[in-house]
């Protein structure tokens, strides 16, 4: 592993230029099990030494405890980083574990205010949707966060886990320079609709979960790791009994080109998301999560494997048989409304 840096690449057609591999800060406070602050911390300055500029975060992430763990790092770092985050999730006070989509414009103007103040900037770089509220008209979310852009409190817009069809009506009121979605060995259903929309309109992909939220590291095999009671994998389809097992065992082919490349499959897992920007036209910025300086190291250096015609078409069927949806609760996704 050299220390070379990344190289970057831009979000849309006139978003923020960001190193070619941004990184996904949800579960520094959040989502999988307990996190230590102090290697968050050095995680973070890692990722950016290796040329890491965007960083995910989002109010809901641990009630907005994750805005505030960055905070520091983007104060000591607002010149060289791309702040990332996202509304549309609230919390009912009084069911902490539930989550009720929100797009309506009062309600943006208040989540916006508060993640600048957590977050202790005066400016966020990239304000994604989080989630689609189909009861409120897109074009009436986006032209709200399109007003936060004009009064200088967002600087570009983002969307995640829309339709190709909501895509292209947000487009209409306002850039977007990026949609986030699910994108991985794993999880390929964006490829039919949400890409080819995304490339038409000079939009860039941000794929989140691209190691299958860790399945595809291995880590999930027979004897491997045990989720914690606090882990919300615990919740998903993919990681229950038979389905574990059964995605288990599609891992077999990874794990040959990883061989051939010595590498590790977690490396392979993100050369292969990064070169769906050679494969379908348009900019990919992959945001894999990690708390762990060695971990993100790792990753980085996958920006520099370039897989080969028949690895690619070894590693192609894998999708199509992974066996459970990604949520409990797939209304939580854009598939259903395609």
């Amino acid at each position: 592993m050299t220390d070379s840096r990344i190289p970057a690449v831009r979000l849309g057609e006139s978003g923020p230029e960001v190193g070619v591999q941004g990184l996904g800060c949800m579960g520094m406070s959040f989502a999988y099990g307990p996190s230590d602050a102090g290697e968050s911390r050095a995680t973070l300055e890692r990722a950016l030494e290796l040329g890491v500029t965007l960083y995910d975060t989002a109010d809901v992430y641990g009630a907005g405890e994750n805005e505030r763990l960055l905070s520091p790092f983007f104060k000591a770092h607002r010149d060289e980083v791309v702040i990332a985050t996202k509304f549309a999730l609230s919390i009912p006070p009084d069911e902490p574990a539930r989550r009720v989509i929100r797009n309506d414009p009062p309600y943006i103007r208040q989540c916006v205010e508060a993640s600048l103040k957590r977050l202790d900037v005066d400016v966020i770089d990239l304000y994604y949707m989080h989630r689609r509220d189909v009861n409120v008209p897109i074009e009436e979310t986006v032209g709200t966060m399109a007003e936060l852009v004009r009064e200088g409190k967002v600087k570009h817009l983002g969307l995640s886990e829309v339709t190709a069809g909501e895509l292209r009506a947000a487009q209409g009121v306002h850039p977007i320079a990026a949609v986030q979605s699910e994108w991985s060995l794993f999880s390929r259903d964006i490829e039919a609709q949400v890409v080819p929309a995304a490339r038409e309109l000079g939009v860039a992909l941000v794929p989140y979960s691209p190691l299958g939220r860790g399945f595809l590291t291995g880590g999930f095999t027979a004897g491997g790791k045990t989720l914690t009671s606090g882990d919300s994998r615990r919740r998903m389809p993919r990681f229950q009994g038979e389905n574990a097992a059964a995605n288990a065992a599609l891992l077999e082919p990874v794990r040959t080109v990883a061989d051939a490349h010595g590498a590790s499959l977690t490396q392979i897992a993100l050369a292969w998301v990064q070169q769906r920007a050679a494969v379908h036209g348009l900019p990919v910025v992959q945001i894999p999560g990690t708390r762990r300086p060695h971990r993100v190291e790792e990753n980085v250096a996958a920006a520099r494997i370039t897989l080969t015609e028949d690895e690619l078409a070894l590693l192609e069927p894998i999708a199509g048989k992974v066996s459970g949806e990604r949520y409990a609760d797939m209304t939580f996704a854009s598939a259903g409304r395609e």
